[in-house]
């Protein structure tokens, strides 16, 4: 009589390297930074039940998102917490660009988001 017993699993699953980790990072975010510009589709005039219900689930899910996004910044180590602030910077105009009041208001948003996740962070007894 056999069993079934799982095989295991000759090759254990490696950490990527930090260089690789970056590299996705930067891949995804310049899909973001692309896309980012994209105009909405239009919504139909003649259902505004469902636009309503539609624009109250995306106030949902950025409350939501951006609550999570603070408990994480409240634990997360000193380098990640500037990477969020350059990530602010980073999404601000450049030199001889227009700035554009969304974009200006996204990265102070990303700045806020960090210092109110301060609130949360662990204290440190020495």
């Amino acid at each position: 009589m056999s069993h079934y017993l799982p095989k295991p699993n000759p090759k254990p699953k490696l950490q990527p390297s930090a260089t690789e980790r970056v590299r996705a990072r930067m891949f995804a975010l310049s899909r973001w930074e692309n896309e980012g510009g994209m105009p909405l589709p239009p919504i139909a005039a003649d259902r505004p039940f469902q636009r309503e219900a539609e624009a109250d689930q995306l106030r949902i899910r950025v409350i939501a998102l951006e609550n999570l996004v603070i408990a994480l910044l409240a634990d997360a180590t000193q380098d990640q917490r500037t990477l969020a602030l350059d990530m602010a910077d980073h999404i601000s105009p450049r030199p001889g660009y227009i700035a554009h009041p969304m974009t200006l208001r996204a990265a102070e948003a990303m700045r806020s988001l960090r210092t109110r996740a301060d609130r949360f962070r662990p204290v440190k007894h020495t």
